[in-house]
């Protein structure tokens, strides 16, 4: 009997520390698991973009709409539109499954869907990856997130999160598949139990797991914290599946559950488990003790180096910031500078530095064939696509690249600052990251980029869905720097040209500290009047200039319209748009948008989108919104594209060509 129970409790407990240890690799940072990143695709094969759902039950990390609101990203309206509840309810049930609205995209050769989420002090990819029950992985966070340190996490740091999700190619869609549903496997779930609480088929799930998973999936071995693709015809009823109890079907072993023995077979089975708990949270604990030495000591060797750096580096910390309505100065002595520099928060500079040398090699000597636009050249370092923008050596410590240098300012809608080049001579130079797409502004209305690189013929434009993306991207980057970014940062400078679309058309913005809002008479069309004729610098005036840009994304039209020449003044938008909503003329409102739009748009949401402009250009600050009251009605835009007929929408242009050549402009 004492052989037998040792016996039992060792094979149990080798089952037991086996599969908890495969669990922790496949959320490890380190995860030598193919499925860590996620779901395979393929961009020629399958759709680059659809709309889904992820289901994310309720824990003690996310168990309010203000949690995961404010932590994730997901608009409040979005979720109770999505289940069923008003968007006013504030604490949920524990364990109540929620469905997340998931806009899925294949990039890189995986499937996923962003979130961005704000940390809180001290958490770690790793346990971000576990409040997410295994929506996500540590492995995968750290891929989307390369330069910021995995443990010890700031807080107010914004991580891009790339949710597990899939899409179906059109020859995989049926009347019983239309879309795919990521459900994280809890203790106890089996495939039969979920097929019926799904309204589907065993027989499906299986299919579709082990076709996404590369043959690799094993139904008789699901595993909590992982994720279980559910193919259904429509939008999943939870109703159906919340507190299902396992029937008995006879499906094949399906389950992570233990069937009942008799009491004496249970205790072996709970004291292998404890057992196998107390080794493995151990071993853990050494790991991660190892892990915390090692990464002290390289945060030591990191802090010690950059002592070391260039105090050209050091000045481009400075920024325009504000409080209320006071212009804060950044002028003066040295000790003034240095004062400033102490007191900020510190973090690690992220920047790289670049010789002469390295910078006229990855340019081709400037070569005009790689010239972009004005002073800004394409080049590549390290097999790495750049955007190598020149200046004066005597202008370089103004400009103001604090959210490029370091993590905590780190935003996906905010153009990163990659390296810098100070020299001697007149001339120096700034690397940022290559937007693939170039400017908006290439977009809306033509550019030399443009012009330079692609097709005479290729009649280019934006979708209508691409264009209320793009504007939420711009929103949600002046909701970081206006109410985030502590103070608020004022970018004086946001226009089309400083809008940038990397290859899915997300976009950031680009060109900080760079304001040289007088100098020609089309920037003057962005600055709101208080600037103008008073000076005064809030976040409002960026309002102004977004309001500017909704309008020529409308429209197609420049911020300014140049006279005929016959006496006929200069029209600017903000003008324009207050005379035709005040006419109250449908009619008039068609024939000013866009023409290139055709009839593809809706006209309601084009309505909205021009009121919206119309309270961003008022004259009185005081009556626009603020950028979290933008991104909330922009949110609410772009959800409606996934209803009714445009549930799948594909990331492309209409003009092929474009996104097929070679890249454009950054700066």
């Amino acid at each position: 009997m004492t052989v037998d129970f040792q016996f039992c409790s060792l094979i149990f407990f080798l089952f037991v520390t086996v599969s908890a240890l495969g669990l922790e690799d496949l959320l490890s940072c380190e995860s030598k698991s193919p499925a860590a990143s996620g779901y395979r695709c393929d961009r020629n094969l399958q759709p680059l973009q659809c709309g889904t759902f992820a289901i994310l039950r309720t824990n003690s990390f996310y168990s309010s709409l203000f949690n995961l609101s404010s932590y994730l990203g997901i608009n409040r309206y979005v979720l109770g539109e999505a289940n069923g509840f008003s968007a006013d309810t504030e604490f949920l049930t524990i364990d109540q499954p929620l469905l997340i609205p998931l806009d899925c995209k294949c990039v890189g050769g995986f499937f996923e869907a962003e979130l961005t989420k704000t940390t809180i002090k001290g958490e770690s990819f790793y346990s971000i990856a576990q409040s997410l029950e295994g929506l996500t992985t540590c492995k995968a966070i750290k891929e989307k997130n390369p330069n910021i340190t995995p443990f010890g996490l700031s807080e107010k740091l914004l991580l891009s999160i790339p949710l597990r999700c899939a899409c179906l190619s059109p020859e995989e869609i049926s009347p019983q598949t239309k879309l795919l549903v990521s459900y994280p496997v809890k203790q106890g779930d089996t495939i039969a139990a979920l097929a019926i609480g799904f309204n589907t088929s065993a027989e499906r799930i299986i299919a579709t797991n082990h076709r996404l998973e590369g043959g690799s999936f094993r139904p008789e071995s699901l595993s909590p914290a992982s994720t279980l693709l559910i193919p259904l015809e429509g939008k999943p009823r939870l109703s159906l599946f919340t507190n299902s109890q396992q029937p008995d079907l006879g499906y094949p072993a399906a389950s992570i559950a233990s069937t009942k023995k008799h009491k004496r077979k249970s205790k072996m089975r709970m004291m292998g488990v404890y057992i196998a708990v107390a080794v493995v949270a151990f071993m853990s604990i050494v790991a991660f003790a190892a892990v915390f030495l090692f990464i002290q000591h390289k945060r030591k060797r990191d802090a010690d180096l950059c002592k070391e750096a260039d105090l050209e580096l050091q000045k481009l910390s400075l920024s325009v910031r504000t409080t209320s309505e006071k212009k804060v100065s950044f002028e003066g002595s040295q000790n003034e500078l240095d004062s400033q520099i102490i007191d900020a928060t510190p973090h690690k500079l992220l920047v790289e530095t670049y010789t002469i040398e390295e910078i006229k090699k990855a340019t081709e000597d400037f070569d005009s064939s790689n010239l972009i636009e004005d002073s800004v050249f394409h080049g590549r370092i390290s097999g790495k696509d750049l955007a190598i923008k020149k200046m004066e050596t005597c202008n370089i410590s103004k400009i103001d690249t604090g959210l490029f240098n370091d993590a905590i300012h780190h935003h996906p809608n905010i153009i990163r600052h990659l390296g810098t080049c100070v020299s001697e001579s007149p001339d120096s130079f700034l690397v940022f990251e290559y937007a693939v797409n170039g400017s908006l502004k290439d977009w809306l209305h033509g550019g030399r980029a443009m012009k330079n690189r692609f097709i005479a013929s290729c009649y280019c434009f934006l979708t209508w869905n691409q264009r209320l993306r793009i504007c939420l991207d711009v929103a949600t980057a002046l909701q970081f720097m206006h109410h985030i970014m502590d103070p608020a940062y004022v970018h004086r400078n946001i226009k089309s040209r400083n809008i940038f679309l990397d290859e899915d058309f997300k976009a950031k913005v680009g060109n900080f500290g760079m304001a040289r809002c007088v100098e020609d008479d089309v920037a003057k069309g962005y600055l709101a009047p208080e600037y103008l004729e008073r000076g005064i610098l809030t976040p409002s005036i960026d309002i102004f200039a977004f309001g500017v840009i909704l309008l020529e994304v409308l429209s197609g039209q420049t911020p300014i319209s140049s006279g005929n020449g016959k006496g006929e003044d200069e029209t600017r938008l903000s003008d324009k748009i207050k005379v035709i909503l005040e006419s109250d003329n449908a009619d008039e409102l068609r024939e000013w948008i866009d023409s290139a739009l055709g009839d593809n748009y809706s006209f309601d949401a084009a309505v909205t989108l021009a009121n919206l402009a119309r309270a961003c250009v008022e004259d009185e600050p005081s009556l626009r919104p603020n950028a979290g009251e933008i991104v909330e009605k922009l949110s609410r835009l772009v959800e409606e594209l996934l209803e009714g007929e445009e549930q799948l929408i594909t990331s492309e242009s209409s003009c092929k060509p474009l996104f097929m050549a070679a890249a454009t402009s950054t700066m």
